[in-house]
């Protein structure tokens, strides 16, 4: 049986928090007037040194330059369809960008974020609102008992807190 699935047809939600959308705006920032001329530099260095199918450092940098081109394009495409949404005025409930602190099966206890799919890092509890378990969590309010299906069978999910980091002045 081979691991081939068809692509997804669900598009990420176009949602991000304001930080997330400074940290993309400034990657592509970083990428287009910094990285990128500096390796054509390198790039120009490399071709000028002779044959080229030899060259290391001309292929390497082919290959960098690559990858920033791709990562400008997917940014250039990106960032004019992302939004930042208002913060709700009822921060009782659990809304975009909210801090959730959860118990899961009464002794677990984790913190999550609910964020855009283009800053989510489980590793930091950043979670994308388009996962189940932060869908599962939109709406609900400090102190709901809720039962959560997953793939390892469900799961007891107790809301503890509900925050919201302070709203960023505009620059």
């Amino acid at each position: 049986m081979s691991r081939w699935r068809p692509p997804s047809t669900e598009r990420a939600s176009p949602y991000i928090t304001s930080a997330g959308y400074r940290r993309m705006q400034q990657e592509y920032d970083h990428l287009w007037r910094e990285r990128r001329p500096a390796v054509v530099r390198a790039l120009a260095a490399a071709a000028a040194e002779g044959d080229r199918s030899e060259n290391a450092e001309y292929q390497y940098r082919k290959k960098e330059l690559g990858e920033i081109d791709r990562r400008v394009r997917y940014l250039q495409r990106r960032l004019p369809a992302l939004r930042v949404p208002p913060f709700p005025d009822d921060r009782s409930r659990i809304h975009f960008a909210a801090c959730v602190r959860i118990s899961v099966d009464g002794d677990v206890e984790r913190e999550l974020q609910l964020v855009g799919a283009d800053e989510a890092e489980a590793a930091s509890g950043m979670v994308s609102v388009d996962a189940p378990l932060p869908r599962a969590l939109l709406g609900r309010s400090e102190g709901d008992v809720f039962v959560h299906s997953t793939p390892g069978g469900e799961q007891e999910i107790e809301i503890l807190e509900v925050r919201y980091p302070e709203p960023e002045c505009a620059d």
